[in-house]
């Protein structure tokens, strides 16, 4: 394993809860791990840890199996790309890429610049400045500086949080191309849930400074552990049942588990799990159309779920329907943990 982080725990202020807690997960070579959480849970933090730029509290950070935990960042052999790219105005391309290489001399350090510099296509802006770049040039350029020095782990900090709808997702599939190609595990800081589905091999997702779940995207995503993980990562129903082995009664009707429980639960039902139809006691509240689907809000008894349906469903807010569950339930926990239904826009 490339990096392992073990027990991570940091506090900036006594009297408060700490920033990250107890966080343990580990790095295979050449593997991608995105850190997924809102905003203030700690996973920047996690990722200066790791990094060297914060001291831990507790916790070991280890580098192919050697302890670098109270190691200078410049002395880790890991690479970090910042949110705001934190290029030197002053320097050109070259000389921004050239910066960080130590124990070259200066034919050696522009050589290298220049072969990191043709891998991710910047050769030909060798002698710009960063301000006569465009964003996803200069994240390029970051993305090259990182790894010229040949680290063994690149820390990405939210990277393409700055880049338009439109390039991010060309640059997101250019820089992973380019670091699996070149065997570097990777730390993705992210709060964007569609970019860790598709960046990642594996997610931890974080809540209050801890990890509450680690796993593939299909994992975490088709198996979330908790209300929180299943909540955040991609819109789902939340509702109590009373589990019967590979059964539950819920206000749905007696739905199929995942997973066998018994006892009172809490289950997660993603909207593209439920279908309607015509007929029966549910009342459409609102509609909300994406070109390439829809999603609606229904209300059945006391209570409201999101359905997603392709483009063609004929459904309008007023319209009675019927709702038919077509993949099993998730148990994420007890009947406390249940969670506010998403608004819809009425369209």
């Amino acid at each position: 394993m490339s990096l392992r982080v073990e027990g991570l725990s940091k506090r900036f202020n006594p009297n408060l809860p700490p920033v990250v807690q107890a966080v343990s997960f580990g790095l295979e070579p050449g593997e991608v791990f995105a850190l997924l959480g809102p905003s203030g849970c700690g996973k920047t933090t996690t990722l200066r840890l790791i990094a060297g730029f914060e001291p831990p509290d507790a916790g070991a950070v280890l580098l192919e199996g050697q302890p670098i935990t109270h190691l200078p960042p410049e002395r880790r052999k890991i690479g970090f790309v910042f949110q705001d790219y934190a290029l030197f105005p002053h320097l050109s391309v070259q000389q921004n890429v050239a910066f960080g290489l130590r124990g070259m001399d200066p034919k050696q350090r522009r050589a290298r610049a220049l072969e990191v510099l043709q891998m991710v296509g910047m050769t030909v802006f060798k002698d710009r400045h960063p301000g006569e770049l465009s964003g996803g040039q200069q994240q390029r350029v970051a993305l090259a500086r990182a790894i010229a020095p040949g680290p063994k782990v690149v820390l990405l900090d939210e990277p393409f949080a700055s880049l338009d709808a439109g390039l991010r997702q060309a640059t997101r599939d250019e820089v992973r191309a380019l670091l699996k190609e070149n065997h570097i595990g990777v730390v993705l800081v992210t709060h964007d849930q569609e970019e860790a589905l598709s960046f990642a091999d594996r997610i931890g997702v974080m809540r209050s400074g801890k990890l509450e779940q680690i796993g593939t995207p299909e994992e975490v995503y088709e198996r979330p552990a908790t209300p929180f993980v299943a909540q955040f990562l991609g819109r789902t129903n939340l509702l109590p049942g009373e589990a019967l082995g590979r059964e539950a009664n819920t206000p749905l009707g007696r739905l199929p588990l995942a997973e066998p429980a018994t006892g009172a639960v809490m289950l997660s039902l993603r909207p593209e799990h439920l279908r309607l139809e015509a007929g029966g006691e549910g009342l459409v509240l609102a509609r909300e159309f994406k070109g390439h689907d829809l999603t609606y809000r229904v209300r059945l008894e006391n209570r409201e779920y999101l359905v997603y349906a392709t483009s063609g469903c004929s459904f309008r807010p007023g319209d009675r329907v019927q709702m038919r569950v077509i993949a099993p339930a998730v148990v994420v926990g007890g009947p406390s943990a249940e969670g506010p239904v998403p608004q819809l826009s009425q369209v």
